[in-house]
């Protein structure tokens, strides 16, 4: 994620990093037993937390195409502006 700034990606690495932590607890409870509510429950707050982990790349090269179209056209994760529709709506 070369467009996104230290703060951002600081951000989403976060939200990656406790969806991670959160399937782990999951697996667990899957593992030992745990009740049906707490795999749901807990499965809820992966699917959010990888949503918005998402949703923040995706706003981040929009921001980066708009802010800068010529340095975005020539990066590799240089997007269109339909890749980028393509992309958000593949979150939803």
């Amino acid at each position: 994620m070369r467009e996104a700034d230290p703060e951002t990606q600081r951000k989403i690495v976060n939200r990656l990093k406790r969806a991670r932590g959160q399937l782990d607890s999951v697996i667990n409870a899957v593992e030992n037993g745990g009740s049906c509510r707490d795999v749901v429950t807990q499965l809820a707050a992966v699917s959010t937390a990888l949503d918005r982990a998402g949703f923040s790349v995706v706003s981040s090269a929009m921001q980066f195409c708009v802010t800068e179209p010529e340095r975005a056209a020539e990066t590799e994760d240089g997007l269109t502006v339909e890749e980028l529709e393509k992309l958000f709506l593949s979150l939803s």
